[in-house]
């Protein structure tokens, strides 16, 4: 097992990408907390972490991730339960856009901002404090988005927050190597999370032709490549961006040929 003997927090943990990791983290032989701002539904994965024989690897912790201090507290949990951290995965978010010109600046822009950025700075900070008080070592990994790498209809404040994470990675990499701490971050394509799931079979159709499969991606395949960069097996992997988009970022459409 990959990540046996590791604790990790994973934020948004509670549904989508983040409990489909939580599931192949403890798989793969790892502690985790289950931070969400749903209390009750982390706590109904670390139910089904039981349920699936591995009583104790998990436990639930609420968190606000545009809070500093409650993110620091989780850190904190995560070390009283575990003895230590080794990984965060800032996953949590939010989604939804509007166009630009119709933006009210405090619905549409701030908690975007809060949320998918301002929290992932929070991760990365009380994580890196955390693993210089411990001696150095550990792996910092969040969630972008193939929207932080270009523009896309209604996500000018998403795409924002989201290019932000990838700064923020690409810095800390930077700043944290000496303490000999890893940041990598990962961009989804089109995933079949509870977001997506929530839209036309239309709208899906559409979602899945932008992938090179044609297919949307499952979360559990997005949780796969978490775990190995997570693992001492992505050693060499630092302060760069992993595309887990299934060739999104490759095309732009498929289109019938004309004949020559």
């Amino acid at each position: 097992m990959r990540l046996e003997g590791k604790a990790a927090i994973i934020t948004g943990g509670a549904s989508g990408i983040g409990r489909a990791t939580v599931l192949k983290f403890v798989r793969e032989g790892a502690r985790v907390l289950v931070a969400d701002i749903n209390l009750k539904q982390a706590e109904e994965v670390v139910a089904e972490v039981s349920a699936m024989g591995f009583e104790g690897a998990a436990a639930a912790a609420q968190v606000d991730v545009s809070n500093f201090a409650e993110v620091e507290a989780t850190v904190a949990r995560a070390v009283e339960l575990f003895g230590g951290l080794d990984v965060i995965f800032n996953n949590a978010g939010i989604a939804g856009g509007k166009p630009l010109l119709e933006h009210d600046p405090e619905l549409d822009y701030a908690p975007m901002i809060r949320i998918d950025q301002d929290g992932v700075y929070h991760g990365i900070l009380a994580a890196g404090r955390q693993f210089r008080a411990q001696g150095g070592g550990g792996v910092i990994i969040s969630t972008s988005s193939i929207y932080g790498e270009q523009a896309a209809e209604l996500a000018f404040s998403y795409s924002a927050a989201k290019a932000a994470v990838i700064s923020f990675t690409r810095s800390a990499a930077f700043e944290l190597a000496e303490y000999g701490v890893r940041a990598v971050a990962i961009t989804p394509g089109r995933v079949g999370t509870p977001i997506i799931n929530q839209f036309s079979d239309d709208l899906k159709s559409t979602f899945a032709a932008e992938q090179l499969r044609g297919v949307m991606t499952e979360p559990e395949e997005i949780a796969n490549v978490v775990a190995f960069l997570a693992s001492d097996e992505s050693n060499v992997i630092n302060g760069t961006v992993v595309r887990v988009d299934d060739g999104y970022s490759s095309f732009k459409q498929r289109f019938n040929l004309p004949v020559f």
